[in-house]
């Protein structure tokens, strides 16, 4: 497994965001994690990229245990993070913001290798590549949060809510990049609301209710679920 999670549990105060949560991710795969809003997801998403510590359990990637490494050490080997709410760098033009994304890096033959494979996948940022991030729409601040992480040529990505706010046309336009980065060879955990979207790209998924998880399966299981069915997909 690239990505193994056990037990794990997370405090913010004394309150207990995550109640011992497991969970894995093979090489290759698009594994989706659905909720409501306050489930845990995105701190989920924060303990593995090493930005909220763990009170208990274990986060292993590639083997290796890295439940207490450095945030910045956890990019360097292979986890990048889109964060919910992008966190584009306002004054920054996409192409700094882009740079600032293999900052970990010293490759230069490769930090341009990967721009290329950027502005390939997003057309649209090569267009607006002088811009200042923050004069960008939302959508294609969203193009840009996933391109940065892609710029840390990661082996795991983590997008976190990559729909929010965003219209039905560019939604569907971001699932079919995330497909397309997932068939060029990265791995992805997939934190979102759409889990009709999200379920239906994942090879696999997980539940996640109050930080407990309380379902899991293939995603297509979990698409025909009825309880999935009714509370995240608004069928009755």
């Amino acid at each position: 497994m690239l990505l193994e999670i056990d037990n794990l549990t997370l405090l913010y105060g004394r309150i207990q965001a995550l109640h011992g949560i497991s969970l894995t991710v093979a090489e290759g795969e698009i594994v989706a994690l659905i909720g409501a809003n306050g489930a845990g997801k995105t701190t989920t998403m924060r303990a593995i990229s090493g930005l909220r510590p763990v009170a208990a359990g274990s986060i292993r990637f590639d083997g290796t245990d890295v439940t207490k490494m450095r945030a910045d050490l956890r990019v360097i080997r292979g986890i990048g993070q889109s964060p919910e709410g992008r966190g584009v760098f306002p004054g920054m033009t996409v192409h700094e913001n882009l740079e600032m994304g293999a900052y970990t890096r010293r490759d230069k033959a490769g930090i341009a290798e990967d721009l290329e494979m950027v502005y390939g996948l997003f057309p649209r940022l090569l267009e607006r590549r002088k811009q200042p991030g923050g004069t960008l729409s939302g959508g294609e601040q969203q193009m840009l949060a996933v391109g940065r992480a892609m710029m840390t040529r990661p082996r795991l990505l983590l997008l976190d809510e990559p729909s929010m706010g965003l219209a039905p046309k560019l939604i569907q336009q971001i699932f079919e990049i995330i497909t397309r980065i997932n068939e060029q060879g990265t791995t992805i955990l997939l934190v979102e609301q759409n889990a009709q979207q999200a379920l239906s790209r994942a090879h696999r998924g997980y539940v996640l209710e109050t930080g407990r998880i309380v379902k899991e399966g293939s995603g297509q299981e979990l698409l025909t679920d009825p309880a999935v069915k009714e509370a995240y997909l608004g069928v009755a």
